[in-house]
């Protein structure tokens, strides 16, 4: 059993995060060259795609719950006139 759902925009945006935070990394031993304006595109990106997924899998879970919602009643509705009573 999971502890916790799965959030995949939390997942994309940290490794945009991650991913900017290697490419400074490399810069500042000298292994790469990184232009300074890098993170903003990167970033950018990063929170856009996670945006797009937090969004797909909301909607995901609101549909999974109103399927699970709508199986489980399947007798007659209760009266709206405030008595249950039967005549």
């Amino acid at each position: 059993m999971l502890r916790h759902e799965f959030r995949p925009g939390r997942l994309i945006a940290g490794a945009a995060v991650l991913a900017t935070a290697a490419a400074y990394l490399g810069d500042a031993t000298g292994t790469w060259r990184i232009p300074w304006f890098t993170a903003l595109p990167v970033m950018s990106g990063g929170l856009a795609l996670a945006a797009v997924a937090t969004f797909v899998g909301y909607r995901l879970r609101r549909r999974r719950s109103a399927m699970a919602a709508s199986s489980e009643n399947t007798a007659a509705p209760a009266s709206t006139s405030g008595s249950q009573a039967t005549r």
